[in-house]
């Protein structure tokens, strides 16, 4: 398939009324650069209230290609040899592979960078601009109704008080392995040794599991619907439930909560990497991260300011984003694919 850039090309006639328009009116040639990101309420929000102010600060045009995190590394990997991306938006899972493949360039030094809080320093090549936080959460309600204590680590799931009130993702999505990952490191394993996050969900977890969901969107309907009291989402989902009216209370685990980090990266071999640059600075600045903060994703620079109700649920602050569990991704990238393998055949069977 033909680079979209190639595609795009005036007509000659075309070509010469822009540059008598440009030499009449000192007007600068306007360049396309290509950022390739989630879509849905994410695409919403880039088109709506990132992306406006940076073309209009920068004499830009951004072309913005929606999709799923393993989409935009599939298209990475087949452009290899000519990329047509200039800025990569994707889990950090994904962009340690990324970032492996050499698909990223450096990231230029910048005043913004001294403001980012570590954890959200991927590498010289990515960055995360939104933290997301993964938790244990319940319904107060039902807890309090059936006189169940209220969970305190990751290893509570396997508590069997809990039977016929947890509903999980499967460890092939992010928040599925989240739980694998933290239940086996307060079983005294980690990435590095995933045999008791296995053994905890088989032998301890499993029996009190009513269903494996599809989809976060599935377990949201399982506790609205008051069918289970318990399951692991992302915390800021669960403060939206709860402004919805559920009575949710996330879990504050003593092995910590788990960072799901969105990431970004200027792809190599840009046709626009003054701008790529410009834009990584952009997505880090307060005035932008107060954005994503809205939406839920927790600010990696530490000078954005929110208010009391904007914090919700989310980790502001030195303090809150230093007790944060940081997944290992290298090593789970590793072993990822075995991993599911063994999920779907010893737990989810």
């Amino acid at each position: 398939m033909s680079s979209p850039r190639r595609r795009i090309r005036p007509t000659a006639i075309g070509a010469a009324l822009l540059a008598m328009a440009a030499v009449s009116s000192g007007a600068r040639a306007q360049d396309t650069m290509y950022v390739a990101g989630y879509g849905g309420s994410f695409e919403r929000l880039m088109r709506e209230s990132v992306i406006p102010p940076f073309e209009k600060a920068n004499n830009v045009r951004i072309e913005y290609v929606a999709g799923q995190s393993t989409a935009t590394l599939a298209k990475l990997q087949a452009q290899r040899s000519k990329q047509e991306i200039d800025i990569a938006i994707v889990d950090d899972g994904p962009m340690y592979q990324a970032v492996q493949f050499g698909f990223c360039a450096p990231i230029q030094k910048a005043p913004v960078l001294d403001d980012i809080y570590p954890i959200a320093k991927l590498s010289e090549q990515a960055i995360a601009f939104g933290i997301g936080v993964t938790a244990p959460v319940y319904n107060t309600k039902i807890f309090k109704e059936k006189g169940l204590p209220a969970p305190a680590s990751w290893a509570d799931l396997g508590n069997s008080a809990y039977k016929g009130q947890v509903a999980l993702l499967g460890a092939a999505s992010t928040t599925g392995l989240h739980g694998l990952i933290m239940v086996a490191r307060a079983k005294g394993g980690g990435e590095a040794n995933i045999d008791p996050g296995f053994k905890a969900f088989k032998e301890e977890i499993r029996p009190n599991i009513v269903t494996f969901a599809p989809s976060a969107p599935k377990l949201e309907e399982l506790l609205q619907s008051g069918e289970i009291a318990m399951t692991v989402i992302a915390r800021s989902r669960a403060v939206a439930l709860r402004k919805e009216g559920l009575p949710l209370e996330a879990v504050e685990p003593k092995e910590g909560a788990a960072a799901l980090m969105v990431t970004m990266c200027p792809v190599v071999d840009s046709d626009v990497p003054a701008q790529s640059q410009k834009f990584i600075q952009h997505m880090l600045s307060p005035a932008i991260q107060k954005v994503f903060a809205k939406a839920g994703y927790g600010p990696v620079n530490r000078k954005t300011e929110l208010s009391a109700e904007e914090k919700e649920g989310l980790a502001v602050g030195d303090e809150a984003v230093g007790k944060l569990a940081k997944i290992d991704w290298p090593v789970v990238n590793q072993h990822r694919a075995a991993w599911t393998q063994r999920w779907n055949r010893e737990v989810e069977r």
